[in-house]
């Protein structure tokens, strides 16, 4: 596009030829060519050999007209031409500006028509011709293409060639708008293109910065609208046209693709698209977020999304870590709701845009699937399903040996494990690192037969860097069922008894009375006493290796038997090592 500038009201200069067109008039009525019955011609001959397909208008009296011609007589010589002048002939039609011939011959022409006129002389110059370049009575021959066509009662013409089905705003006065554009003058020469320079036209509506007719033309219109606009001149550039591409009292057209739209006053625009139901929390300030995201530009272009790259976005809300229409756009989204959200470029990446595919002006717009969010203070949150009818009077605590069913899945409803899989319940000691914090602290206080649902934050899960299977900062939801619960040892401990352990302890535990006890007739022993109900073994470990971990730390010098000096009770070494500290 060019710069609107100051309007103008100065005349056309015309050279010699029209400005005589103007002040001579037909006078006598010579005989002229005889028609082909044999006698004079009485009116002009019209020969219409191109007609375009499209004729939107035709000439009528009174309209503004630019034309290129050849005159002739009738031997061929010619005696004018405005090709020869490089100058188009402007003038208005039917008003007695053009001999009379001209003005009939002009009639119902269309845009890029092409005539051949054969005016008599009584339609031309008559008897009296123009001294020195038209004979008397001389019959004037004109091959006329017309190139445009106008009137002062003109107004802009619009065309819509292509409205698309979702419209979110029409462009208003003052709003801001980026389009692509074809110009041309009115018989299809083109005269500027915002498509040869690869970007496009970004301007105000309004404001003056577009000449009148184009400010005009652009109103209403949607992002990814097809428009034809045809401005009269004296909405364009008038008389004066513009530089050597648009010449003087010239219509234009623009084939119009806009972009986007925007104004400096707008705010970020929310459009809920599913919001699944249940939704207890919505996202703050400060939450830590993962969702994904398409991003376009209004006019449908991708320039990215997250799931080209198969993992979702993580980042803080509020924060200042993305970009502020971003930022508004999260908070108040619960987990798992989709939302559209369209942010101005003064909430985006402002004039300058960013990379090769965000360009400076432009509006964004996002869908967005939250899949979840939490924030660094958040506890596990728990929520009984289910518990025993008949209640019960002990739960697991710390220490404590279990068994229990489990669904782990994300918060989008993504199933990363289950113990079903595996076709038996997991096993654990709480309070022993055995199984992620979150899923410990929900484990404590459950009854044998309850069911609890889990929301478990990634800093009591698997962090920002996730593990197998687990995506990073990833928020898991479990749903576990306690199969069984056995009380656990104190800390440190393989076996307790569970009375008093006996007197002679070493002489019970040396069956074959040799003085040493080796590692099979310490297992004998030690099975007697759990079978005998007398003590137990920590729970969760296999019995032989449990022992086996036994019968280790008592051989002391490891010499593959226990004696007497060797073996000592825990609680006993616990008490020595008091001793020793204090």
């Amino acid at each position: 596009m060019f710069p609107a500038g100051p309007p103008s009201y100065t005349l056309l200069r015309l050279p010699l030829l029209q400005l005589l067109l103007l002040l001579v008039q037909a006078v006598g009525r010579g005989l002229g060519r005889a028609s082909p019955a044999g006698g004079p011609l009485e009116d002009v001959v019209i020969e219409r050999y191109h007609i375009p397909r499209a004729c939107p208008r035709e000439v009528q009296m009174g309209d503004f007209v630019r034309y290129h011609y050849n005159g002739t007589f009738e031997d061929g010589k010619k005696f004018d031409s405005s090709y020869d002048r490089s100058t188009l002939v402007a003038i208005v039609v039917g008003v007695g500006r053009l001999i009379t011939g001209m003005d009939r011959g002009l009639m119902g022409m269309c845009v890029n028509e092409r005539r051949r006129l054969i005016v008599p002389p009584h339609l031309g110059y008559g008897s009296i011709g123009v001294a020195g370049l038209i004979p008397p009575d001389a019959t004037l021959y004109f091959d006329v293409v017309l190139l445009d066509v106008w009137n002062k009662a003109d107004t802009v013409q619009v065309s819509i060639l292509l409205r698309p089905p979702h419209c979110p705003r029409m462009v208003q006065d003052s709003d801001f708008v980026r389009y692509h554009y074809n110009g041309t003058l009115l018989d299809g020469t083109s005269f500027d293109t915002s498509y040869s320079r690869g970007g496009t036209y970004d301007t105000y509506i309004g404001s003056g910065w577009l000449i009148k007719g184009m400010d005009q033309g652009l109103l209403g219109m949607c992002p990814g609208e097809r428009r034809k606009i045809i401005i009269p001149p004296f909405l364009a550039y008038g008389e004066k046209g513009y530089g050597t591409v648009i010449p003087p009292q010239a219509s234009l057209v623009f084939h119009v693709l806009l972009v986007d739209v925007h104004n400096p006053k707008d705010t970020v625009q929310l459009v809920t698209l599913e919001l699944p139901p249940g939704c207890v929390r919505r996202a703050v300030a400060g939450d830590f977020m993962r969702y994904h995201y398409n991003g376009s530009l209004m006019d449908g272009t991708l320039f990215d999304s997250s799931y080209s790259r198969n993992h979702t976005y993580n980042t803080y809300v509020g924060q200042g870590y993305i970009i502020p229409g971003m930022d508004q756009g999260l908070q108040g989204a619960c987990i798992g709701e989709r939302r559209r959200i369209t942010i101005p470029p003064h909430l985006a990446y402002g004039e300058n845009g960013t990379g090769d595919k965000i360009p400076g002006s432009a509006v964004l717009i996002f869908n967005v699937h939250v899949i979840d969010f939490h924030n660094p203070a958040d506890p596990v949150e728990i929520k009984t399903l289910s518990r025993p009818p008949e209640g019960c009077n002990e739960t697991a605590k710390p220490g404590d040996f279990i068994r229990y069913h489990y669904n782990c899945s994300l918060l989008d409803g993504t199933q990363l494990f289950s113990s079903h899989d595996y076709g038996a319940p997991q096993e654990a000691t709480l309070g022993a690192n055995k199984v992620i914090e979150g899923l410990d602290i929900g484990l404590q206080g459950m009854c044998v037969g309850e069911r609890r649902q889990l929301i478990v934050p990634p800093h009591l899960a698997h962090g920002e860097s996730g593990a197998r299977g687990v995506p990073g900062s990833a928020v898991l939801l479990f749903e576990v069922e306690l199969v069984s619960r056995e009380d656990g040892l104190p800390t440190g401990y393989l076996f307790v008894w569970h009375e008093d352990p006996p007197a002679s302890l070493f002489e019970d535990m040396d069956l074959n009375k040799d003085g040493e006890v080796p590692p099979e007739e310490f297992s004998t022993f030690i099975k007697a006493q759990v079978n005998e109900g007398k003590g137990r073994l920590m729970p969760g470990q296999e019995p032989e290796k449990t022992i086996g971990d036994m019968f280790q730390n008592q051989d002391r010098n490891q010499d593959g038997k226990i004696t007497a000096e060797e073996l000592k009770l825990k609680s006993d070494e616990d008490q020595e090592r008091v001793h020793e500290e204090l």
